[in-house]
């Protein structure tokens, strides 16, 4: 099995830092089209997620859950499963991005090829994510991707998550 790991806030949805109202959740343009196209080719949708607001105390674990509920509801019910690290950063956890633990425990639940998969995110520690598991990354400019621009180590960059997928469909086989 194939798959693309998403980051959510930047790449699905706008990240308006720390989302703790239901009503600020805006999708991207193009977020429900891009992945169509990839569940279409083949490709199981998985975000990992941190959202150390829940650690912080600013919402708990059952507003994170509705609003994937939510996300997933608008985007067609396209995203396979949704893996969240609650922690702050200073709780030296192994599931908080850039460290591998949501994703090796999505590759295990969905029997992943890794070689055959991608990781798309807008931040440094999304590349470093799938670097550490031994995925393609790929940055996308939504959200905070332009900030990391210049310094990236992803494979490709790209204006949104429609070109992402677009080019994973059409040349990412060969990477």
């Amino acid at each position: 099995m194939k798959a693309v790991f998403l980051d959510r806030d930047g790449v699905l949805i706008e990240d308006v830092h720390y989302l703790s109202v239901m009503s600020k959740i805006k999708i991207l343009p193009y977020a429900a089209d891009a992945l169509a196209f990839l569940k279409k080719n083949g490709f199981k949708l998985i975000v990992i997620t941190n959202q150390s607001g829940v650690g912080r105390g600013y919402f708990d674990m059952n507003f994170v859950n509705n609003t994937h509920r939510f996300i997933n509801k608008q985007l067609g019910g396209l995203i396979d499963k949704f893996y969240v690290c609650p922690h702050k950063p200073e709780d030296n956890c192994g599931c908080r991005k850039p460290k591998t633990e949501l994703i090796d425990k999505a590759a295990e639940d969905f029997e992943i090829d890794r070689k055959k998969s991608f990781v798309v995110g807008d931040k440094e520690t999304d590349i470093e994510l799938g670097i550490n598991a031994n995925i393609t990354p790929l940055l996308v400019l939504s959200g905070y991707g332009v900030q990391y621009k210049d310094g990236t180590k992803a494979k490709k960059i790209f204006n949104n998550l429609y070109e992402a997928a677009r080019w994973i469909c059409q040349e990412g086989s060969t990477v």
